[in-house]
């Protein structure tokens, strides 16, 4: 477990005793694909690694309507945060996409480690700045841009400039959710996309053929830091 808990950036630096103290009170968890793993409101006394598959934090309207908040995916956490507040709840529901495993951690012993090590507090605090730092970019994106924007800036997320192509591991509908538009306008611009040539579509399969005019589209100057999505390369 301790080799698994260092892939995550979070925990990666941590010492050899505090990951021996994190794995006495820590579980694994597995899940089958759209099995929830807490609900909106629910106490919040563990955070979570994600080992294998993908989860779905969202909000739940009083219609019953759900919002994707953020896509997790494999060496990245959540629900860290909340460690931080007196009695948390949990703000969003957290739900498999597809089979996944997970690491379940300890909160309140963690907070503890941290008040124990000044050094390992600034590390969180530093790794959670940055993952602030990259929400402050993804809220820009999904208010200030288009809908074409939004695709093309999580396409040119997904695929680093050595690369050509991704495949899109889950729903379309999922995705739409994610960038805050319907799912008909998501599949209006992918193909809008492709009759221009920017893009091309196969099932799944996304292949960038014209970069320069995608960041065009996604209204950002060639080799611009993007800012979508905010944990990396996590949906």
């Amino acid at each position: 477990m301790i080799d698994e808990l260092k892939t995550a950036p979070l925990l990666a630096h941590l010492s050899d005793a505090q990951l021996e103290r994190v794995c006495q009170q820590a579980t694994r968890v597995s899940l089958g694909a759209e099995q929830l793993l807490f609900s909106q409101g629910d106490p919040a006394e563990r955070f979570y690694l994600v080992l294998k598959g993908q989860i779905q934090l969202f909000r739940l309207s009083p219609g019953g309507a759900e919002k994707i908040i953020e896509l997790v995916s494999p060496g990245q956490t959540f629900a860290e945060a909340l460690m931080f507040l007196n009695a948390p709840r949990y703000p969003v529901c957290a739900g498999a996409l597809t089979a996944a495993e997970l690491i379940s951690l300890d909160a309140r012993d963690f907070s503890q480690m941290l008040r124990e090590s000044v050094e390992t507090c600034f590390m969180m605090l530093g790794s959670l700045s940055q993952r602030l730092r990259g929400l402050i970019g993804e809220i820009d994106n999904l208010t200030m841009h288009t809908a074409s924007s939004r695709v093309a800036r999580y396409l040119l997320a997904k695929v680093p400039p050595d690369r050509r192509g991704l495949t899109l591991d889950v729903r379309k509908g999922v995705l739409a959710s994610r960038l805050s538009i319907q799912p008909e306008t998501f599949s209006r611009v992918i193909k809008d996309l492709g009759r221009r040539g920017i893009i091309e579509v196969q099932g799944a399969q996304v292949t960038i053929l014209d970069r320069a005019t995608l960041f065009r589209v996604a209204e950002l100057e060639p080799n611009a830091e993007l800012g979508f999505p905010a944990r990396g390369a996590r949906p």
